[in-house]
């Protein structure tokens, strides 16, 4: 990747250096700074502070093993990750992970990107990821709880209403955060503020489960609006995905006037 300005330069390429085989990292890193080279151009003080090579560089990385016991008596064995990437304005927040592809090099990537998501929110929070390589796909209720449990054993140790706030993503829905949730009261005996996404019956917020899709429609109308004076009406909507996200992004945008016409499941 270059850049016109040196500084960004020189900052990618000591990152390049320490993190070569992060690919997906690296890439999420490069588009970010190359949308912020005007602002960096025209900020001298963002190099004289050195903003950007603390930007880049989490706060903290956390991995460690997650040993559960399926249900022919075998001992798993998958990694887990907290990557808590900036608390410049608030405690970490960001989603857990739980599928194959899931590595170091995703997670900081997904952490590094909820930084700039969070904080365009203006509430006080600031950027995370989390997961696991493990695959919910084909797995039993009491498989995902051992393993949700396992899992918190851990992580537990690293969160908290002030520090830091986990949330689904993909793999992890209400069942996993409710399982997630339950050790962690069980370990802590406390639980306020400790996952969103939970369900209604022990905390959980009534738009939750609509809010992203939504969220995703009302977004794009906006933009719509402001770009082209336009909306949904009359629109053909292609939508990758099926879960909590896609479906609800589909019923949005077809109140909304829209005629979707894709989905997908992997």
């Amino acid at each position: 990747m270059e850049f016109k300005s040196k500084y960004l330069q020189e900052v990618y390429d000591g990152l390049e250096a320490r993190n070569g085989e992060q690919k997906e990292f690296l890439q999420a890193v490069s588009e970010v700074l190359e949308s912020l080279e005007p602002v960096v151009e025209k900020n001298p003080k963002i190099q004289e502070c050195g903003i950007i090579e603390r930007l880049v560089e989490p706060e903290r990385v956390i991995m460690f093993r997650v040993s559960w016991v399926d249900d022919n008596g075998k001992v798993q064995v998958n990694r887990g990750y907290r990557v808590q990437f900036n608390s410049a304005i608030g405690p970490y927040k960001g989603g857990l992970r739980l599928h194959p592809s899931v590595n170091l090099s995703v997670i900081k990537f997904l952490g590094f990107e909820q930084i700039f998501k969070n904080s365009l929110t203006t509430l006080p929070i600031g950027g995370g990821k989390g997961g696991s390589d493990f695959d919910p796909k084909g797995k039993s209720d009491n498989e995902i709880m051992r393993f949700c449990q396992s899992f918190m054993t851990e992580l537990s140790k690293h969160i908290g209403a002030d520090t830091d706030v986990p949330a689904g993503d993909i793999g992890t829905g209400a069942r996993e955060i409710g399982f997630m949730y339950g050790q962690y009261k069980r370990l802590r005996n406390e639980f306020t503020g400790v996952l969103t996404g939970k369900g209604l019956s022990y905390g959980g917020s009534l738009a939750r489960t609509e809010a992203t899709g939504y969220g995703a429609c009302y977004f794009t109308q906006e933009m719509l609006k402001t770009a082209k004076n336009d909306s949904f009406e009359g629109k053909t909507v292609a939508v990758s995905g099926s879960g909590n996200v896609a479906i609800y992004a589909i019923e949005k945008a077809y109140q909304l006037g829209a005629k979707p016409v894709t989905c997908s499941d992997s």
